[in-house]
């Protein structure tokens, strides 16, 4: 197997023609001038051991020392053997809500924001477990299908915002369904969701709820987030507050977290509430609810271990620099025998 560790210094190579093209003036200026000076034959009795050929072999050498020198720097890796590697973790899904209400800054800097730090912070500390990322309001949407790539898992929590989902509300019905599919296996046991939220306005009945997640296998742990004494929601525009939420009779909306709802539905579907103010603490509990599950063997991968080999390349440019230093523009005598470059006159 073959990899370029960094193919950008290929654009080096566009050089080469560049020199080629200025050696072919200079020769092709020299032989004007000489023109102008004297014959060709006048010429070769005046320098009889000039070598053109041994010309035309230096910038040959030297093209090829920027090449080898070139390959060096992309340093070209050659995978010499494979391996096998068994993952067994748990299958991690969060539910992230974004309905309007977490954008309530009564936990800094707001709810939703919160909500990303506590996911992200909890995926820095997974070791082998895949991860999928739900986004939910008043439908499910899939922001992440489930991956063992925790990078672009991170990267997709930091895209969702409030405005990703028309329809407001939390339903959290339609993220437990949709849940069930990020779970492919019919046998496994390990599954577990992860719901962040508010607790307010969830839709449908949390007791069915529990049920059908009991019934899939899905263990669901929810984390709050927010204050009992609540806060408005904020109406931004370009990053700066315009006004605050206002119901029909005109009064300000005051959302609160509601630690009853999220610990009725956790009880109900053998699983946990964990207070979401403190990330350290959150990640602590979710680390251990994690170490006590059942593992599943769920990837067996190809791994090919590559070894750099640009020393070899980067030994060639110098030996082919060396010998267009050694390579002198005069006919030596024992080369001048051996007519390697066909410059013997009759």
């Amino acid at each position: 197997m073959f990899l370029l560790e960094d193919k950008t210094y290929l654009w080096l190579l566009v050089g080469i023609p560049v020199i080629v093209l200025l050696y072919a003036m200079v020769v092709f200026w020299q032989k004007r001038t000489q023109r102008k000076f004297a014959d060709k034959e006048l010429l070769d009795k005046l320098s009889p051991n000039r070598s053109t050929g041994k010309q035309v072999m230096k910038i040959i050498l030297l093209c090829l020392a920027i090449s080898s020198f070139v390959i060096a720097l992309v340093n070209p890796q050659f995978g010499t053997k494979l391996e096998t590697v068994k993952r067994e973790g748990v299958d991690v899904v969060f539910a992230v809500d974004v309905s309007k209400s977490m954008l309530a800054e009564d936990i800094a800097p707001n709810r939703l924001e919160k909500s990303k730090q506590l996911v992200t912070q909890i995926i820095n500390n997974l070791a082998s477990d895949r991860v999928g990322i739900i986004a939910y309001a008043g439908s499910a949407f899939p922001q992440l299908p489930i991956t063992t790539d925790y990078a672009a898992a991170k990267m997709f929590l930091q895209n969702m915002n409030t405005d990703m989902l028309s329809s407001q509300g939390t339903a959290i019905s339609e993220a437990l369904e949709m849940a069930k599919t990020y779970f492919n296996d019919d046998e496994q046991t390990n599954r577990i969701l992860f719901l962040i939220s508010d607790g307010e306005d969830h839709e449908g009945n949390i007791e069915e709820i529990a049920a059908e997640a009991a019934k899939e296998g899905i263990r669901i742990v929810t984390i709050g987030v927010g204050t009992a004494a609540g806060g408005p929601i904020p109406e931004k525009r370009n990053g700066v507050i315009q006004s605050y939420k206002k119901d029909r009779s005109g009064e300000t909306v005051i959302t609160r977290l509601d630690e009853a709802t999220l610990k009725e539905i956790a009880s109900e579907a053998n699983g946990r509430y964990i207070d979401g103010r403190v990330t350290s603490e959150v990640v602590e509990e979710v680390t251990e609810i994690l170490q006590n599950m059942d593992k599943k063997e769920f990837e067996s991968q190809q791994i090919a271990d590559y070894k750099s080999q640009f020393q070899w390349f980067l030994g060639l440019g110098l030996l082919f620099l060396l010998l267009d230093i050694l390579l002198l523009e005069r006919q030596t005598s024992w080369l001048k025998r051996l007519n390697l470059f066909n410059e013997k006159r009759s």
